[in-house]
């Protein structure tokens, strides 16, 4: 089998339809290359019909138009298209004529061109895709994951079709079984063997076995090969060792790789979650699937970065919030070490908005379940299946059969993993949610609190009684803010694992020491881990003295994300980062930041739980001088000091605000700000900032200065504003200009400004508290040449991008 890259050449344009580029009112089509989202460049505006939820951005309809040639010889083989994801409710044809279809965006699917082809001349396919208002946040719209075109013999392997499972771990050996399952197209009876190698971690060959096999015409037939792997190297989030098994039919066509990772997952309410034997707490970030600058497009390079910041924050493990990950996530989550929760569906059969998927679910869900487990069963990374989040039937009777016949629809298909589900105790139980606060004053007056009061409602005898069925239908059930069912639970339902499939934040310091005590928890997934579009300002702070900003979890156009992320859309770690790194125990040192001097003393109207104090790690506020500001230390101690310039200005007892937290107040004045952390009178760490002097000048770094020329990979370039010693200026923010020329593209450019009309496929962009990012594409291999300046000021990088191969 031939599996090509099929991203290049394409077109798209806003009608949909054959007609839309024929007559008078023609509209030109624009040249693309996938991935990509369409929606990302189109005019966001207040009155978007999806408002904030969808960053003001519009509904839209695309098609996508690309020719190919297909050679005569082709003629008696089968030919594919696999799309990764297309959003949403796509339509495909080839040469206008209808080849097939699917309703979810995030979905993995294939589309056979094999009855619709012309040999020898060029063919056309198109792709059509509708959005709008069908989804709570931000999700773009268009061919935003990887086409890819299959070409195989009459007799393949199927796509999808080598699975490989550990079937035990010993001391000094693993047993692999890998089924292959192999199809006849063709009009005569084939006889091939089926051959499996393996190779280890560093490359070398370990195993391998070699099966014949007869298929009659129109026979599909599984093999399956034990193999038998001496002294493994297993597979973790410390050491993702990866093997590779090479699987391909003896008649010398293009086989098919996999890697395979050893490992086994165990979990139970008295040991937790054991991989490999060792206990795991999950120190879980849930994070949506957009990539920021690029909208929702889902490049491996940037999915990789994304993993690899994730993880060196102190993250160990993800929750595809709430569409299944891309192929190219996973992958990466593979070779670096992340643990993946996947996540189906957003809605089962009660919609969200007003044109969700839940108008397809009843036709799709079997099939969407299907494609994702085929995407996930070779993915080591993978622990876990969410067949929802937030589902709101799970507090009905047939909602609970609904949950009963997905996890065993995905039980069937992969029985060697967890089946989960988030569940939002609020919603399983909104249509009495009157009555009962009418019956519980108590927890009436708590719901004035969002994060209190639904903790408080979570652990009412109504939730525990009319999600009991749905829950008990799971293998671990998540729960979204309802840490108080932690000890309940495990009194009431002693056999119930759980984890806290989406927490606050804010909360993290009181819910961590609940993960560690209770052992039916397994971990705590914060919303979110990584920045987001849409859903705008739910992490914002409202100010009463701001004239335009509302008071409200939607907040005001232009509002762009949520700024909700411990990470921000460019992958720029905010202090609630560095918070959470000491709750988990991976930071000893303390960690200093600054609330907004402009900002002190002003009135909060609106700061939910899912927003962190309005605080950066700076002490460069020019115009502030004699100004008071507020300080937070970060520190596992007791008692913290602050210094200025080694002089002492304040001193506090830390966890009166919030555990490993302490609040001060002093006055700015350039130098030296230093945080020194006590515990029972001793120093435990110490931390400082430095004010930046002198002039600004502008920085740029290449997160790499050689790069693939192929359609998988970029460069980040980090812009930033410092003086000559390197210290990063945060308040004299300026507009900065890239110009790429050479065998590259400006993919996007952007910050983490989570209000802002900018755009990202602009060329000039304000850098956000002195910081902005550059994403540069490869269009070929050669010399890039990226300027980028601001004013006088102006930086040249060069990057290299080399060969690569499109074929596997």
């Amino acid at each position: 089998m031939t599996t090509t890259s099929f991203t290049d050449g394409w077109s798209y344009r806003t009608p949909l339809g054959p007609f839309a580029a024929a007559g008078d009112d023609a509209v030109a089509a624009t040249a693309v290359r996938l991935p990509h989202d369409a929606l990302r460049d189109a005019e966001r505006s207040a009155g978007a019909p999806s408002k904030g939820g969808a960053a003001y951005a519009p509904a839209g309809a695309y098609t996508y138009l690309k020719d190919f040639d297909v050679p005569a010889e082709w003629a008696g083989k089968v030919v594919r298209l696999e799309i990764q994801g297309a959003f949403r409710r796509a339509m495909v044809f080839l040469n206008d004529e209808f080849a097939g279809n699917r309703a979810d965006g995030f979905a993995r699917f294939f589309v056979d061109l094999t009855p619709y082809l012309r040999f020898g001349a060029s063919n056309t396919v198109r792709i059509e895709v509708r959005s709008g208002e069908d989804s709570r946040w931000y999700a773009g719209a268009g061919l935003h994951r990887p086409v890819l075109l299959h070409v195989d013999e009459a007799v393949h392997i199927v796509p999808d079709g080598v699975r490989v499972t550990t079937l035990r771990v010993e001391d000094d050996q693993a047993v692999l079984e890998v089924a292959t399952t192999v199809t006849n197209l063709g009009m005569t009876t084939a006889q091939v063997d089926v051959r499996t190698g393996v190779t280890g971690p560093d490359g070398s060959a370990v195993e391998g076995d070699e099966t014949p096999l007869t298929l009659a015409p129109g026979r599909t037939s599984v093999v399956r090969q034990r193999l038998y792997i001496q002294q493994p190297e297993l597979w973790s989030v410390d050491t993702p060792a990866l093997y590779s098994a090479h699987t391909r039919l003896g008649d010398g066509t293009p086989g098919v790789v996999t890697a395979v990772g050893i490992r086994t997952v165990t979990v139970d309410p008295k040991k937790g979650l054991r991989i490999n034997g060792d206990e795991v707490l999950l120190r879980g970030a849930c994070v949506h699937s957009d990539n920021g600058p690029l909208g929702s497009a889902s490049l491996a390079r940037a999915e990789e970065r994304r993993i690899q910041l994730l993880k060196d924050a102190g993250f160990n493990a993800i929750r595809a919030a709430h569409n299944p990950a891309s192929p190219s996530m996973l992958d990466a989550c593979d070779r670096l070490g992340m643990l993946v929760i996947d996540e189906a569906f957003d809605m089962w059969t009660r919609g969200k908005t007003n044109y969700d998927y839940a108008a397809e679910f009843p036709q799709w869900w079997a099939a969407d379940l299907e494609s994702m487990v085929a995407k996930d069963v070779n993915h080591p990374s993978v622990i876990m299946y969410s067949i929802g989040n937030e589902i709101i039937e799970v507090g009905t009777p047939h909602g609970a059969a609904w949950a009963r016949d997905l996890a065993e629809h995905v039980r069937a298909l992969d029985p060697t993993r967890l089946v989960t589900n988030g569940v939002n105790a609020f919603l399983a139980v909104i249509d009495e949610l009157a009555s009962i606060l009418e019956k519980d004053q108590g927890l009436n007056e708590l719901m004035g609190d969002m994060g209190g009061g639904m903790n408080a409602l979570s652990t009412s005898d109504a939730v525990t009684r009319r999600t009991a069925e749905s829950s008990s239908v799971l293998d671990v059930l998540g729960l979204n803010y309802a840490e108080g069912r932690y000890s309940t639970d495990a009194e009431l339902f002693p056999h119930r694992v759980l984890f806290g499939s989406e927490t606050f934040p804010t909360q993290i310091g009181s819910l961590w020491p609940l993960v560690v005590d209770n052992p039916n928890v397994i971990g705590d997934f914060t919303w979110t881990g990584w920045d987001y579009l849409g859903e705008v300002g739910i992490g914002a702070t409202a100010y009463a003295e701001d004239p335009d900003a509302v008071a409200a979890l939607e907040r005001e156009y232009p509002y762009l994300t949520a700024w909700s992320g411990d990470l921000d859309i460019t992958g720029h770690r905010r202090p609630v980062s560095f918070y959470r790194e000491i709750v988990y125990g991976l930071r000893s040192e303390p960690y200093l930041a600054v609330l907004r001097p402009e900002r002190h003393g002003q009135t909060v109207t609106m700061q939910s739980p899912w927003a962190w104090s309005d605080s950066v790690s700076s002490w460069t506020w020019p115009g502030f001088e004699g100004a008071p500001v507020t300080v937070e230390i970060y520190a596992d101690a007791d008692e913290v000091a602050l210094l200025h310039d080694g002089t002492e200005v304040a001193r506090g007892a830390v966890g009166t605000v919030r555990p490993l937290l302490a609040t001060l107040e002093t006055v700015y004045r350039p130098g030296e700000l230093t945080a020194v952390a006590y515990r029972n009178g001793t120093e435990t760490g110490r931390t400082a900032l430095t004010s930046a002097t002198g002039a600004t000048l502008l920085t740029a770094t290449a997160d790499r200065t050689a790069i693939r020329a192929d359609d998988t990979d970029l460069a980040y370039i980090a812009i930033e504003l410092r003086d000559a010693a390197g210290v990063l200026v945060t308040g004299s923010d300026r507009a900065v200009r890239v110009e790429v020329t050479g065998a590259g593209v400006l993919a996007g450019l952007g910050s983490g400004n989570p209000t802002t009309a900018e755009r990202f496929d602009a060329s000039i962009r304000d850098t956000f508290d002195g910081r902005a990012l550059a994403i540069i594409r490869p269009t070929e291999a050669g010399a890039i040449t990226v300027t980028i300046a601001a004013g006088d000021d102006q930086v040249v990088l060069e990057i290299e991008a080399g060969t690569s191969r499109h074929t596997r």
